[in-house]
């Protein structure tokens, strides 16, 4: 007799079947997670820099590195061109104005001195020799004139005389005529000596000013000339240390040619490089300040160079108030320039976390501290400490500035201690 047998609702099949779908439902159900869901990873707290969000006095300021220079520099350069014949003084010296620093040798402009002074001595003896001329046509009209008015004082006399004795009939009408004749003459020529006097007189003294104008002026070249030789002896125009000479002996120098400089020793300024991309924020009157030794000395910008060079402005600082002491032509100096006035901001400590979030993002710890998410941020400006935090957080709040290199895309921090 046949028996029936029963079919087994959970073979081995059926059961390897189901298991294989669980397991791909679970490894699709793990993926989505871990894809979607938010990526963890463990940190060592000791590893981490927990900085603390706090509100306080802020200034935006940049570092930049300031040479120490004197007040004012005279740039010495050759007036007159020539060959060093003698050096008076050597590069750091210390010079009173008008002391002799080099002296240079021009014979084309010893000559032309010489020249010139024979050329003026010899209008100045021209003029001499004029001027006597002159003095004896002048004494030779005034002799003339006198005889004139001798001669007409005669004629005068003898007219009149002649005049009474025709009226008398005492003389003839020929000897009357002759006395009217001569007076009349003698008076003409009283008339034309001097209208001759009066134009010798006139050409005279314009002569004699042509000649002083003539001299003066030759004078005149000959004191520039005078004053072009003297200019080949180089002296201090101020006092102040000699720098940068440039001038050795037997070494020509044309006109022009840089010689050296004179550093004014009565104050010193700070000449300062700053990157180019501040310059629509830098003018003068904003303040820096410098630390040497255990002392903070402000400074002031004085003067704007806005010409760039390989990335980089330049600016003149003075000290306000008290000068450093000790500090010397060259030094350099580590300069807070200040960009705004101070003001009482949300500061969040710089640190190497914005290399990697730009400053857009920033993990901040969990009130508990065992975890640590991301949170937006938005930053204002900046100093070398701080920056000057607008929105995302509130005082008080802890948040990771140490580097997230070794992140990745993680978006939550598991804190272990």
């Amino acid at each position: 007799m046949d028996r029936k047998i029963e079919k087994k609702t959970w073979n081995a099949k059926r059961i390897l079947t189901i298991a294989g779908i669980a397991a791909l439902v679970l490894l699709i159900a793990f993926s989505i997670y871990f894809t979607s869901g938010k990526s963890k990873l463990d940190v060592e707290v000791d590893r981490l820099t927990i900085s603390e969000i706090k509100k306080g006095p802020f200034q935006e300021f940049i570092p930049v590195n300031g040479v120490v220079m004197p007040l004012s520099t005279i740039y010495l350069d050759a007036i007159e061109g020539g060959r060093v014949e003698e050096k008076y003084a050597e590069d750091g010296a210390k010079l009173k104005k008008g002391d002799p620093i080099l002296k240079l040798s021009n014979t084309d402009l010893e000559l032309s001195l010489a020249n010139q002074q024979t050329a003026v001595f010899n209008v100045f003896t021209q003029m001499q020799i004029s001027h006597d001329q002159a003095q004896q046509n002048t004494n030779g009209r005034l002799q003339t004139k006198a005889e004139v008015e001798n001669a007409l004082k005669e004629a005068t006399r003898v007219y009149q005389l002649d005049k009474s004795l025709y009226a008398q009939k005492a003389i003839g009408l020929q000897e009357y005529q002759a006395a009217a004749n001569a007076y009349e003459y003698a008076q003409r020529r009283k008339v034309l000596t001097y209208e001759i006097l009066k134009q010798d007189t006139l050409s005279t003294r314009k002569q004699e000013q042509q000649s002083k104008e003539s001299y003066a002026k030759m004078n005149s070249i000959l004191e520039l000339m005078k004053k072009k030789v003297a200019d080949l002896v180089v002296r201090a125009p101020v006092d102040g240390q000699l720098t940068s000479l440039d001038a050795e002996i037997g070494q020509n120098k044309n006109k022009g040619e840089h010689l050296g400089q004179i550093d004014v020793l009565s104050g010193f300024k700070v000449r300062v490089g700053v990157e180019e991309h501040y310059i629509s924020r830098v003018f003068t009157g904003l303040m820096g300040d410098c630390q040497i030794g255990e002392k903070t000395y402000k400074l002031v910008i004085k003067k704007v160079f806005t010409q760039v060079t390989a990335g980089q402005f330049q600016v003149d600082m003075a000290f306000v108030g008290e000068v450093p002491s000790g500090i010397r032509k060259g030094q350099t100096l580590q300069v807070r320039l200040a960009l705004s006035d101070q003001t009482t901001a949300l500061l969040l400590p710089k640190g190497g976390f914005y290399q990697q979030t730009g400053g857009n993002w920033i993990f901040k710890v969990s009130e508990d501290g065992k975890r640590a998410y991301k949170v937006n941020i938005q930053i204002n400006r900046q100093s070398p400490d701080y920056y000057e935090l607008t929105t995302g957080l509130i005082e008080g709040d802890k948040v990771i500035t140490s580097s997230y290199e070794n992140f990745g895309d993680i978006q939550e921090l598991i804190l272990k201690k």
